[in-house]
């Protein structure tokens, strides 16, 4: 496979001149757009994503090792069926409505200022996770792992403790009703 290192794309569009399969080391990408663009394959490194459109981006086989998301549009990405192995990613003003990270193992992974309404969180790994000030509203949490897990500043999520190992995470008191749902009961 083709390795490409420290390369700076900047308003590539990606949806008429698709990305080469290749290996992206310390690559930068500003102002880009995958949108629905097939990325299947690619392994990116240690790159930057900054105010690029990948929603609906294909990502069957993408490998993020040490991938930087900085206010980027990531609707609908199906982050589940990227390879697993040492995937490690950061989002921070990102738009991920319905953004998919199914199973996945996301350990200390930071969400800052994101979106993510109807995200998928189902059985994911999320131990020590930080979401800081995400909008969690209809994010679906299901035999998902959130121990030590940072949630003081989310706002709008669902987490029913019974159903969600959440050992030692942290919430506001704003945040209870959300952890209190499912009995019906008025907090005030």
């Amino acid at each position: 496979m083709r390795l490409i290192e420290e390369a700076i794309f900047t308003r590539e569009d990606f949806t008429i001149n698709p990305l080469p399969t290749a290996e992206y080391d310390n690559c930068t990408f500003n102002g880009c757009n995958f949108n629905a663009a097939s990325l299947n394959g690619a392994v990116f490194t240690q790159c930057r994503f900054e105010d690029c459109n990948l929603s609906n981006a294909k990502t069957s086989g993408i490998a993020f090792k040490e991938v930087v998301f900085i206010n980027c549009k990531l609707l609908g990405v199906q982050f589940s069926t990227c390879n697993a192995f040492l995937f490690a990613v950061g989002f921070e003003g990102c738009y991920m409505q319905l953004a998919s990270f199914y199973k996945m193992k996301l350990k200390g992974t930071r969400f800052i200022n994101c979106p993510l309404g109807d995200a998928d969180f189902t059985e994911a790994v999320l131990t020590n996770a930080v979401f800081k000030d995400c909008d969690l509203r209809n994010a679906l949490f299901e035999n998902t792992i959130l121990e030590k897990a940072d949630l003081r500043t989310a706002t709008n999520y669902t987490i029913d403790p019974e159903s969600n190992r959440i050992k030692k995470a942290k919430f506001s008191r704003e945040g209870l009703p959300g952890l209190l749902f499912k009995y019906n009961i008025d907090i005030e």
